[in-house]
């Protein structure tokens, strides 16, 4: 017997590729804003503004940037709240509605390949993953931020994706490794950084 509450998520439950989907066929002509983008993401919001901003960490050059920015949803869902919320001047900024419709047609045909076999299972209490995929989040993005070496930014930025993609797409299971590969870098980059304090000591 599934429990009510579990049955209700999965009734809920919408594809990131049917969002994305939505998003791409409503898109304004011309210019979009990320309130307008975020205002059409709902309760996904948080998920998929991750998952953009983790694949654009993975390019040299603006992985900072990035981190920088994924640091903003990251600790708003540790304080709970419902969206992420970018300052005034980031958020209603045009950018080339274009651009997004190259990004969400590409976005849109790995979802559907990936959904074969990413879908909801192993549920886990709302509130609860959303603060620590937050804190999970904020550390992976300050490793990004504060370790500026050459394509150093490939796995934590890769981990970040698959903690979004599961998050987004609330597959227990899949999250439940990704945190994991997670704590993994982070220790390994503890255990390089004790090893280096105590050579040089």
């Amino acid at each position: 017997m599934v429990p009510l509450e579990d049955q209700s998520r999965r009734r809920s439950f919408i594809p990131a590729s049917v969002i994305l989907q939505e998003l791409h066929d409503a898109a304004p002509k011309g210019h979009f804003t990320l309130d307008w983008l975020m205002g059409s993401l709902h309760k996904q919001s948080f998920g998929l503004i991750m998952l953009l901003l983790a694949i654009i960490a993975a390019a040299p050059g603006i992985c900072t940037a990035a981190g920088l920015l994924l640091m903003v949803p990251a600790l708003q869902m540790t304080a709970g709240r419902p969206a992420p919320a970018f300052p005034r001047w980031i958020a209603a900024r045009p950018l080339p509605t274009r651009h997004l419709g190259v990004v969400v047609t590409r976005a849109i045909k790995v979802l559907r390949f990936l959904e074969k076999t990413i879908h909801p299972r192993w549920p886990t209490p709302l509130e609860a993953t959303k603060r620590i995929v937050g804190i999970a989040v904020m550390m992976l993005s300050a490793r990004l931020v504060l370790t500026p070496i050459p394509l150093s930014n490939i796995v934590p930025a890769a981990v970040i994706a698959l903690i979004s993609l599961a998050y987004l797409e609330e597959d227990g299971l899949l999250l439940s490794i990704a945190l994991l590969a997670g704590f993994v870098v982070l220790a390994t980059d503890l255990n390089l950084l004790w090893e280096i304090v105590r050579g040089a000591t």
